[in-house]
């Protein structure tokens, strides 16, 4: 199994939270946010996944993040997965279901559809090649919504792109070709933690099919579709915090 070394910051004092980023992401993108709410109450855990062509392994990264909690002196823990992080988010609790208390899964798929496959794909084929425009506009089109890219103005839509392609963070295209291999389809009858699961309307990258079957196939697991596109954080953000404050009160969080 690789041997995979993540570079991880803990925010705040209290019940653990993991967070596990999505692909092209980082916790500060993913999770900038989210943090500071968070820590008020809990130590948050925040791995960042390798910024280098580390090729990339789901058992082996769900149990790199555990061992990051470790380090960080959680016992227990919740989970909050985005995008990629919900499957590893999931694979990380079917391995070590002593250690989590609860999952929080937004934008999730247990495996890629076709749509998601043929994006990632497109990722990698830009990054192949060095055309750091072309990723941007291929992220662009699927990361938001619809309605979210056609409200921009022309300047505003230039300033996007460049700040696109500007920020590709390393591993993006180890983290692309993971996804095409991830398939946590018989993990989900095996999570018996609580959970919520969270899909996005106008989500073009990932569609909110794949969140609603996650959602089905975890027993008693809570299901809530919000508005917007996969990007969240930066198309609609306070309704996503909410909910997620929200379901860790109902829950308790964890134990330290």
């Amino acid at each position: 199994m690789t041997n995979i070394s993540l570079s991880t910051t803990v925010t705040g004092s209290g019940p653990g939270i993991l967070l596990a980023h999505g692909a092209g992401g980082g916790i500060q993108a993913n999770f900038g946010g989210l943090i500071p709410l968070l820590a008020e109450a809990h130590t948050v855990i925040g791995p960042d996944y390798p910024a280098d062509d580390t090729v990339l392994d789901l058992d082996a990264l769900a149990d790199a993040l555990v061992a990051e909690a470790d380090t960080a002196g959680a016992e227990q823990f919740t989970i909050i997965g985005y995008s990629l992080g919900a499957a590893v988010a999931v694979r990380a609790a079917v391995r070590h279901p002593e250690r989590v208390r609860g999952l929080i899964l937004t934008a999730g798929f247990a495996r890629p559809d076709n749509r998601a496959r043929l994006n990632v794909q497109l990722w990698q084929r830009a990054l192949a090649s060095g055309d750091r425009e072309l990723f941007a506009r291929i992220a662009l089109l699927s990361g938001f919504s619809a309605d979210f890219v056609n409200a921009l103005s022309p300047e505003q839509l230039s300033t996007v792109l460049d700040q696109l392609a500007a920020g590709i963070p390393g591993g993006t295209a180890a983290q692309a070709a993971l996804i095409e291999t991830v398939d946590t389809t018989a993990d989900l009858a095996r999570v018996t933690v609580s959970t919520l699961v969270i899909g996005l309307t106008g989500d073009l990258l990932v569609d909110p099919a794949n969140a609603r079957r996650q959602a089905a196939g975890i027993a008693d697991a809570e299901y809530l579709e919000l508005p917007g596109g996969h990007i969240v954080m930066v198309e609609n953000p306070e309704p996503w915090h909410a909910a997620i404050r929200a379901f860790l009160a109902r829950i308790g969080a964890s134990a330290h």
